[in-house]
């Protein structure tokens, strides 16, 4: 009897554990926590993600967002559900199975595997094989969301509070995923090279430049490194969530930073301009930076030219650059210089627009009248504009004939128009300089308009050489004559004569009453003779007369 009371309970548990206990208990016991084996993702659904994991039947994993049909992944076999899969972990930790195993997780601050029960208030409680209390801010979880969502998933965690005498235990879970976050990026880390090219994905955007995720560590894509173009700014560059290959150029492992690029992956356009840009080529270009010393144009993506400003304008002087370009600016220019290993381009905007001189030289020949406005006064002189940028200077000793001034402002205003004449065009010196006074009538244009050619004229010889004589006519008045060989003769005889017979001659013309010589008398200095005007030659000041 005492045999069948012993074997009922023994019958009674053996029908109440079905098979399929007892192979999931076999299972556990074999591959649970300790063992590992590799499976392949099949479908993913809201619920679940399916594993083939080499045997009859799929495992089972909680749903994850990040992984994908096809994905191979380590798996942990921690026993069947109601539908005979396996329900698997890819959590590699075991869980304490007592206050003992807790104890010694503690001591050696081991990680440790649990399920998220529920939400309790300030944090999580998850099951260790006992329960124990997660604060939420050492969850991981960044929002209300995130915490919901960990209910009923498995997680890594270490205990930070183990009091065995009131049962109370805490868990943390963040400081699990940052020392595998920092591992997984030492790792990443390790795995990058300087000079490879690596596909990234764009973080963030500063200010200076743009971090990039190159395969779990982030790297920093400055500014300067992102085009070749001034100026730019990064959100004109990139954009966030945008996946870029970039160039590693410089990594430091110490401080575990990475310098990337992305303008190296294009060729430098200095190289293309040195053999497209030529001198003395007409260019067009924007103005892209406004310098106290001048303006830098953008002829290409990252290629700029100067302008000096002594190469803006032809006549104006003390240019400042700001007054003759803006910043944005379309200009054309001619290409001075080239220096590809210096990275320089001289640019010449006056060149393109032509210079002014060689309009105004045509314009303004030697000997022609202008009439022109008074700009400023000087004391030496006076200063005109002619137009588009060209200035006429008149000498104050080319004023006025009058009287002898001692400031120009004596007879002229600034404002004032006045009528000059061209005295000298000076293209190397950019000088043009202006008389007034040549333009006022003098003695000889007076006398030349009141004369004409075939006038009988009376003039005083002034010098006499060879067939030729100078003769005065009046005041200021002189012309040329041309002498006769007879009259030549007599002259020659005449110098011959003793001077008893030249007083003699002197004596009998004032008795007469003076007045001209006879045509019979030699031509010599002093003399006042009869002439006629052969030729009158009103632009040159020219008149030509001839013995009678």
């Amino acid at each position: 009897m005492s045999h069948s009371n012993l074997s009922e309970p023994v019958e009674s548990a053996a029908n109440d554990t079905s098979f399929g206990d007892i192979l999931s208990e076999f299972e556990q016991s074999h591959h649970g926590d300790s063992g590992a084996v590799e499976g392949t993702v099949v479908s993913v659904t809201a619920d679940a993600v399916f594993v083939d994991i080499g045997r009859k039947m799929d495992g089972v994993l909680p749903p994850d967002g990040k992984l994908k049909a096809g994905d191979k992944l380590l798996v942990s076999i921690r026993g069947r559900d109601n539908e005979g899969n396996y329900t698997l972990s890819t959590i590699k930790v075991e869980t304490p199975r007592d206050w003992s195993g807790l104890e010694a997780a503690f001591a050696n601050k081991r990680t440790i595997s649990g399920t998220v029960a529920e939400i309790v208030k300030g944090g999580l409680r998850v099951d260790v094989g006992v329960r124990a209390f997660m604060p939420a801010s050492r969850s991981g979880a960044r929002d209300q969301a995130e915490l919901e969502k960990m209910v009923g998933q498995e997680i890594e965690c270490r205990i930070t509070k183990l009091d065995t005498a009131t049962e109370d235990v805490v868990v943390d879970r963040r400081a699990v995923l940052e020392e595998r976050e920092k591992q997984a990026k030492q790792e990443a880390l390790e795995r990058l090279e300087e000079g490879s090219i690596v596909r990234g994905t764009v973080r963030s955007i500063m200010d200076f430049g743009a971090f990039v995720d190159v395969g779990g560590v982030d790297g920093l894509l400055h500014v300067s490194d992102m085009s070749y173009s001034r100026g730019v700014k990064p959100a004109d560059v990139v954009s966030a969530g945008q996946e870029i290959e970039v160039k590693i150029l410089k990594i430091n492992r110490e401080t575990r930073k990475i310098a990337l690029g992305l303008k190296q992956l294009s060729p430098d356009p200095w190289t293309l301009a040195a053999e497209q840009i030529a001198q003395g080529a007409r260019v067009t270009g924007k103005v892209s930076r406004v310098a106290d010393f001048g303006a830098f144009v953008e002829l290409a993506p990252g290629v700029e030219g100067l302008i000096h400003v002594s190469e803006m304008s032809w006549t104006r002087k003390n240019v400042r650059a700001a007054d003759i370009v803006k910043p944005g600016e379309m200009v054309e220019v001619v290409v001075l210089g080239v220096n590809p290993a210096e990275k320089r381009i001289a640019l010449g905007l006056k060149q393109a627009l032509g210079d002014p001189w060689e309009e105004a030289l045509k314009k303004y020949p030697v000997g022609s009248t202008v009439e022109a406005p008074v700009t400023s006064l000087a004391k030496f002189g006076a200063f005109v504009d002619l137009g588009n940028g060209i200035e006429g200077m008149i000498h104050i000793g080319d004023i006025s004939r009058e009287k002898r001034l001692n400031h120009p402002s004596d007879v002229l205003k600034a404002g004032e128009k006045v009528k000059a004449q061209v005295l000298e065009a000076d293209k190397e010196r950019r000088r043009l300089r202006l008389g007034i006074k040549q333009l006022e009538p003098t003695s000889i244009d007076e006398y030349i308009a009141e004369h004409k050619p075939g006038d009988a004229v009376s003039g005083r010889i002034v010098e006499v050489s060879g067939n030729r004589a100078k003769v005065e006519l009046g005041e200021g008045v002189f012309a040329q004559a041309k002498i006769a060989a007879e009259k030549r003769e007599e002259s020659a005889n005449s110098s011959k004569a003793d001077i008893s017979a030249m007083s003699a001659m002197l004596a009998a013309k004032w008795k007469s009453g003076g007045g001209a010589q006879s045509a019979q008398e030699g031509v010599r200095a002093g003399q006042v003779r009869s002439f006629r005007i052969v030729s009158i030659d009103a632009g040159q000041k020219k008149i030509d007369l001839e013995t009678l």
